[in-house]
């Protein structure tokens, strides 16, 4: 099959499905006419008017309108971009290249990686950050509104460029109906680009295609758009600010925003010089990524240290989307503000020392390799912090089950599990056996096709109301959010359990026993399409048929304090402009966490190195009665011969000690005096249980599955029960003696305190 007759007319029926759905809704939202006809002045007067529009959008500065703008042109190259990955998928529905050649699933794979990456998402983001930034910090408009204008008008072309093989593929297979094919040579030898979206040397150097070239030029122009977006976002955030607004009340979503302008700021200007040296290598001879010159290694360590960092850029205002839209929805403000702030600065920082890590099977030093890897595994514990705060505001919340909230909880799960698998392919040895496999595809989707995508979706259900004016349709919303979490999952899932199989990817062909895993994975794509374009579809139609917004506080956002500044400029419009009175909640709820002691381990006052002081000291001494008591169920084991004691010897000899049982059981003995309580002190509040020993009898049972698997020696019938009785029991008793030694403590503290006051 032609891939641009195809591709060009999927795209073709798409734009004039859009354009009939526009119309449609907004010819139907008008009042009908009294009949008659219309009148050469009413044509003239439309005309004028749509002239008048177009001029408006063409030249405005106005932030609100640019970001607008750059929601409009990022969904268009998302659909782009869509349109590629279904064809890509449709063509992995069965093992042989027979819909598409594998030279046209490689142009695919190209365009659809740089599309989705440079000309959907961050424009996307940056559209959003224009609306909504500068009413979130009070500022009057962004800090260079012409400079923002020319930042976003740059993109267009720079898309055309990229993808302009298709367009003159398209050009050429019209043009070939009516003209000798010698006349049409440049139509028919520029092609789409087939090098991967990567554009590894020396590859990307020796294709003759001289679409690589208009590539190259049209990610340079790109780069210099995001560029001067950076600039403009950074002065805002910094000078625009109003005065009552500081880095220490500053909303989460500038926060974000602002590492992402700083990145940006770093990483793209040295993709620009990256492409530049790679124009000269195609055009003017010269050796920079040559193996006379630099190396193609070198373009790998260029291109990789833009793309890591490239990647935060992607997920830092998802993150910040994720911590302004969950609170809202769960009726409590974040927990741990400090804590994401300096996460997201952490993020913003080691993103730029771990681009190794994409070249672990090359030949890098192995002692630059190891520091990579230390790097890309600690870079998990300020996303771990993201999580755990993200998770904790969900704890106890007055949970509201809308659209925007079933994307948070889906981005949480989809970026827990992407985010662990990136965590295994941190580590060397099991990169060089997964790299160049499925599951790398999985885990990176799961990123960029999960939470991002759907804190984008999110934040357009939340703040369509402030945009519009009207609410959109909500059922519809609440199935095209689930549609779009049960896809992703089905999907990029499928794809790490065949890549843990060992299926290569970037491959057109793949051996006939992995059909149905890809035929899967095939049907949850199409699931993701087809909820984009019921997203659409509610965009569009709402816009016109929608139900006018009737209050200033149309998430009720008054009731639990979290009436942000955006919506306390949407009620003064809608007070200036349609005489609305303002909302008052019928019944407020406080959206803080308690401020009274906590009936758990936490309670207490003083400073916070006090509370953790005196907590963990309490806790040790229960951590060490429990022991002692455990040690009596333990000790029984051994005497009955249902517990091998030479297994306390591995305890030893994984810290770096020789394997001596005693050595072993004294380190256990330690661990139960310091490392479970402390355990406990920090996971008390998530466990079931109203009193503390019942709380204390459910963590004894969960850590008890850990010894009986880690201690197990292949005992059988009667001893294995015997083995796995007396470990619960043993636990349990370390449970009891933990809670009531703890509780006994914190009586006698209480009482204490109480005398002296």
């Amino acid at each position: 099959m032609n891939r641009a007759v195809v591709e060009g007319s999927a795209l073709a029926v798409l734009a004039l499905g859009i354009l009939t759905l526009w119309f449609v809704a907004r010819r139907r939202a008008r009042p009908e006419s009294d009949g008659g006809y219309t009148t050469r002045e009413e044509i003239r007067f439309e005309i004028g008017r749509l002239q008048s529009q177009v001029y408006r959008w063409l030249t405005t500065t106005n932030h609100r309108d640019i970001g607008l703008l750059y929601i409009a042109f990022g969904t268009v190259a998302g659909l782009w971009g869509g349109v590629d990955a279904m064809m890509l998928r449709t063509e992995l529905l069965s093992p042989p290249a027979d819909i598409w050649s594998p030279e046209t699933y490689n142009a695919l794979f190209t365009t659809h990686g740089l599309t989705m990456l440079i000309f959907f998402v961050l424009p996307v983001f940056f559209g959003i950050g224009n609306y909504v930034l500068p009413l979130l910090i009070g500022a009057d408009d962004m800090a260079f509104p012409r400079v923002n204008a020319i930042g976003f008008w740059l993109l267009p072309p720079a898309l055309l460029l990229v993808r302009m093989g298709l367009l003159v593929q398209v050009g050429g297979q019209f043009l070939s109906l009516f003209l000798p094919e010698d006349t049409i040579a440049f139509f028919l030898t520029v092609r789409e680009v087939s090098v991967g979206w990567t554009l590894y040397a020396p590859l990307s150097v020796q294709q003759p295609n001289p679409q690589i070239d208009m590539l190259l030029l049209g990610l340079h122009l790109s780069g210099i758009a995001t560029t001067v977006g950076a600039i403009n976002f950074i002065s805002t955030i910094v000078y625009e600010r109003a005065d009552d607004v500081t880095w220490a009340n500053l909303d989460i979503f500038s926060w974000n925003m602002l590492v992402t302008s700083g990145l940006a700021l770093f990483a793209f200007p040295l993709l620009g010089s990256a492409l530049v040296m790679l124009l000269l290598d195609r055009n003017l001879g010269t050796t920079f990524f040559a193996t006379e010159g630099g190396g193609a290694i070198l373009w790998q360590h260029l291109f990789w240290f833009w793309g890591h960092p490239e990647v935060y850029i992607l997920f830092l205002p998802a993150s910040g989307l994720m911590s302004t839209l969950l609170p809202k929805f769960v009726g409590r403000k974040l927990f741990g503000y400090k804590f994401v702030v300096y996460s997201t600065l952490g993020l913003g920082v080691l993103s730029f020392g771990v681009w190794a890590h994409h070249m672990f099977t090359t030949s890098v030093d192995p002692r630059i390799k190891a520091s990579f890897m230390a790097i890309s595994i600690a870079i998990a514990v300020p996303s771990a912090i993201k999580v755990f705060n993200w998770i904790t505001t969900l704890w106890d919340g007055d949970v509201r089950m809308t659209a925007p909230f079933i994307l948070c909880a889906g981005g949480i799960s989809t970026f827990i599990v992407g985010g662990v698998t990136g965590v295994f392919l941190a580590v060397i040895p099991i990169d060089v056996l997964y790299h160049g496999t499925y599951y790398v595809v999985g885990h990176f989707h799961l990123i960029v096709v999960g939470i991002i995508p759907f804190l984008m979706i999110a934040a357009s259900y939340y703040w369509y109301p402030l945009i519009t004016g009207r609410w959109y349709d909500t059922r519809l919303a609440k199935f095209q959010a689930v549609l779009i979490v049960f896809g992703s999952f089905v999907t990029f899932m499928t794809l790490l359990v065949i890549g843990g199989l060992g299926l290569p990817r970037r491959q057109a062909i793949y051996p006939p026993e992995y059909q149905l895993a890809q035929q899967i994975a095939t049907v949850g794509a199409y699931v993701i399409g087809l909820s984009a374009l019921l997203w659409l579809y509610n965009m569009l139609v709402s816009y016109w048929q929608g139900d006018v917004v009737q209050t200033t506080d149309p998430w009720e956002l008054k009731a639990t304090d979290q009436f942000t500044r955006e919506w306390q400029w949407f009620e003064e419009r809608m007070v200036e402009k349609y005489d609305l009175e303002p909302a008052e909640p019928t019944t407020t709820r406080r959206s803080y966490a308690p401020e009274m002691e906590p009936l758990g381990l936490l309670g207490g006052v003083g400073t916070v190195a006090e509370n953790v002081y005196r907590n963990a000291s309490m806790a040790a001494a229960g951590g060490f009665v429990g022991t002692v008591l455990m040690t009596g169920g333990i000790g029984t084991a051994v005497v009955v011969d249902v517990l091998d004691p030479s297994s306390f010897g591995e305890i030893a000899e994984l810290v770096g000690l020789p394997a001596d049982p005693l050595l072993g059981a004294a380190l256990f003995l330690v661990g139960g005096t310091v490392t479970w309580p402390l355990l406990f002190l920090a996971f008390q509040e998530y466990l079931p249980g109203r009193l503390l020993f019942e709380t204390g009898l459910v963590f004894a049972t969960l850590i008890s599955t850990g010894f009986a698997i880690a201690f197990y020696t292949g005992q059988q019938g009667l001893a294995l029960v015997g083995y796995l009785g007396f470990v619960l029991v043993a636990h349990w008793a370390y449970g009891l003696g933990l809670t009531v030694t703890f509780q006994y403590l914190r009586s006698r503290r209480r009482e204490r305190r109480e005398m002296e006051a």
